[in-house]
């Protein structure tokens, strides 16, 4: 079945898949032409988009005012979010890739969303894929639990947006010392890099 609502006519017709076959009405600012050709129209879109909130659409259009603001958010701002957010994590050493990479990117010499991945569902929720490297004798199923916490409490916060899921793979276990090892040893090279090339 069909709703009209007080959208503009090139949206007025909405199309509402159940159980008993699709039928189409024509909202009455229609002439009688446009009436005629209801049934041979192209189908409109079964999908409709779905407001932030989770609300009802007709109610959302009834409530708000017509406008052409928007705020979207590009893929890289919410990967950065979700990169931030799992650094916060006790026992989450870097992101995707060897320790060389995360101490890289520490300094700023590589992409802060390296090991994130974003994908975003046909209800607009995102699902989160997470590539980490933790901490030696750490019990991996809490740090999951933590991330999970963390990036949605952080998205949600910051965006409003729904997270439908979130993988975390861990990519890497470090001991506390190695990393520090690591750490100063790619400290010494970046400053032996940058004396040579003074």
């Amino acid at each position: 079945m069909a709703k009209a609502s007080d959208k503009p006519m090139s949206e007025t017709v909405e199309v509402v898949q159940d159980a008993a076959p699709a039928a189409t009405e024509v909202a009455p600012e229609t002439d009688a032409a446009e009436a005629a050709q209801g049934d041979a129209a192209e189908p409109a879109a079964t999908d409709a988009p779905v407001p932030a909130d989770g609300s009802d659409a007709d109610e959302a259009y009834d409530d708000e005012p017509e406008t052409d603001d928007s705020l979207t958010y590009s893929n890289g701002v919410i990967e950065k979010i979700v990169a931030m957010a799992t650094r916060e994590v006790p026992h989450v050493l870097g992101m995707k890739g060897n320790i060389v990479h995360f101490f890289q990117e520490q300094l700023g010499a590589e992409n802060l969303t390296k090991g994130v991945t974003v994908e975003v569902t046909d209800d607009n929720r995102m699902i989160i894929n997470i590539s980490v490297i933790i901490e030696y004798g750490c019990y991996a199923p809490d740090i999951f639990e933590d991330v999970k916490e963390r990036v949605t409490a952080r998205l949600d916060e910051m965006t409003g947006l729904e997270v439908a899921g979130i993988n975390l793979r861990i990519e890497d276990v470090l001991t506390r010392e190695e990393y520090e090892a690591s750490r100063k040893k790619l400290i010494d090279n970046l400053k032996h890099d940058d004396a040579d090339e003074a």
